[in-house]
This record gives structure tokens, sequence and C-alpha cells, in this order.
């Protein structure tokens, strides 16, 4: 009796003790939520605090983009020079001798086109022009691929290519005067030289730009060369090749211009050169005018491929 006596005030005790133990983990566990309740509020007053400023940093991102294309934005630039022109001619502010207003340039030109001689020469032009720039695209792209892939072949191919590059093209027509005559095989050489430096110095740049990455990329994938060639080299490349075709397209304009004034029968420079020594600024204007409309155009048009070639990349111009 006596033991029994002793073991309940003990176990009281021990359930006393018991209590008081969970009584605290309690207000330990009630003092824990409270912390982590306002270290919860803490950190949501501060995303709230921090979305405005994400917001305003996302418009200010946003005001660095050039913002949505104009309609017809190329065309704006030549609307207003003509109309500048048209304004100074009408109020006499320009020597017609030396500058006529735009509606006697369109005059001639009418009067040019009625007798034969303007479209005669614009399709010699052209057939000279796009002689010389398919043979100057081929060359480009076969060198730079050739040196771009290979380093043998950037050996033998580059060094040559950029010493061509530093000598003036329009320098060597007594060469090839000398070598090719003076009839049409000189004149599309020339054009087909200021074209393939361009194209090959750009694509030959985006081929040898393309992160080596990819290759080790491509060789854990197993890709054979000519999956990685079409997979990944050509669309890499592409950008910097269309780089180079817009410089080339012009430059076979430009090339056009002069060589058309050495022993030439026919065609744009050959009219204009006619022109000049009989003193007519009109048709002079009517050739300048003619040149940079085929420069606009054929820009334009390549252009038009590019994006329609590299529609999956995201740039400021797209």
């Amino acid at each position: 009796m006596s033991a029994m006596t002793t073991s309940i005030p003990s176990a009281t005790s021990t359930a006393a003790s018991a209590a008081t133990a969970v009584s605290e983990d309690g207000e330990n566990g009630r003092s824990d939520e409270t912390g982590e309740t306002g270290e919860i509020s803490k950190t949501s007053g501060a995303a709230e605090t921090a979305a405005p400023a994400r917001r305003t940093g996302r418009r200010r991102r946003g005001g660095l983009s050039p913002g949505k294309r104009l309609p017809a934005s190329r065309l704006i630039g030549p609307v207003l020079f003509l109309a500048l022109w048209a304004g100074a001619s009408a109020a006499g502010q320009l020597d017609t001798n030396a500058i006529p207003a735009p509606w006697t340039v369109l005059r001639t030109a009418g009067q040019l086109w009625s007798d034969g001689t303007l479209s005669t020469d614009i399709l010699t032009s052209l057939q000279r022009a796009g002689s010389g720039f398919a043979l100057g695209l081929t060359a480009g792209v076969v060198l730079a691929l050739t040196a771009g892939l290979s380093r043998v072949g950037e050996a033998l191919i580059d060094g040559t290519v950029q010493l061509n590059r530093a000598i003036p093209t329009l320098g060597l027509i007594p060469l090839f005067i000398l070598w090719l005559g003076i009839g049409e095989t000189f004149k599309i050489a020339i054009i087909a030289i200021v074209v393939y430096i361009p194209i090959y110095l750009n694509l030959y740049s985006a081929l040898s730009g393309i992160d080596h990455r990819f290759v080790e990329l491509a060789e854990v994938q197993g890709l054979s060369k000519l999956r990685f060639i079409r997979e990944i080299v050509i669309p890499g490349a592409l950008p910097g090749f269309f780089v180079g075709l817009r410089l080339g397209v012009t430059g076979s304009w430009l090339g056009l211009v002069v060589l058309e004034q050495i022993n030439a029968t026919s065609g744009l420079g050959y009219m204009m050169f006619q022109a000049q020594n009989y003193g007519q600024t009109d048709v002079i204007l009517v050739g300048l005018l003619i040149y940079g409309i085929f420069g606009l155009v054929s820009d334009s048009a390549v252009r038009l491929i590019e994006r329609r070639v590299l529609s999956w990349r995201r740039t400021l111009n797209s």
C-alpha cells in the first residue's frame, strides 16, 4: 500500500513535467510560427515593393526598342529628296543648266524611251551587271566555303583574296584590257571582282565566327560532316552572307558606271558619257536616276529574301 502511494506521486510529477514541456513546446512553436509569419510578411512586402520596379524596368527595357516599322519607310527619304528638289526648282533657287527640274528630267526620259535608245541602253546594262554579278556570286561563295571549312583552303585562298582586296579594282582595268581585250569580257570580269570580294569577306567571317561549342555539340550528337554543314554551318553563316550579297549587288552597279564609259557603244554609262560631251545635264540625271532605282530595287529584293529566309531570327529590325 505504501508502495502504491509512493508510485502515484511520482507518476503525477512525471505527468506534470510532461505537461510543462508540452506547454513550453507549444509556446516555442507559436513563437516560431510568429517569426515565420513575420518573415513571410516581410518577404511579401518586399515582393510587392519590387513588383512596380520590375514593371518599370520592363517598360524601360521596352523603350529601348526602335519601335514598329513605318510603312514604306525606305521610300520616305527618296520621296522627301524629290520634293525638296521640285520645290527648289519651282522657286527658282536652282540653276536649270546645272540641275534641271524633275519634270524636265522626266520629259527627257520619255523622249529617250520613245526613241528606243533608253530601252536598249537599259537592257545592255542589265545584261552586263547580271553576268558579272552571277560570276562574282559563284566565285565568292565557293572560295568562302573552301577557306572557311578547311585549313588548307584557308592557307591557299584567304591571303590571296586579302591581297586582291588591297589592290584598287578599277586599277586592274588596263591589265585586263591587255589580257581580255577591249570588248565585253573584261567588263564582266571587273564587275565579278567587285562583287566577289564583299561576298567572300562577309561569308568567310561568318563561317569563322561560328561558336566552337556548336562543333562540340555536333560531335557529341554524332552528326556527319554533311549534316553538320547543312544544319549548323549554313544557318549560322546566312546573316553574314546576306550582308555581303547586299554589298555585292551595290558594287555591280558602281563598277558598271565606270566600265560603260570605256570603249562602249551602248549602255547607261555610255549614254551619260555622250551627254557629258554635249553638255546635256538632263540626260546625265536620267542615267543617274535609273542607276539609283536599280540599286534601290535590287537591295530591297535582297532584303526581302533575307527576311523570308531568316524569319526564325528575332532582331531589332524584326
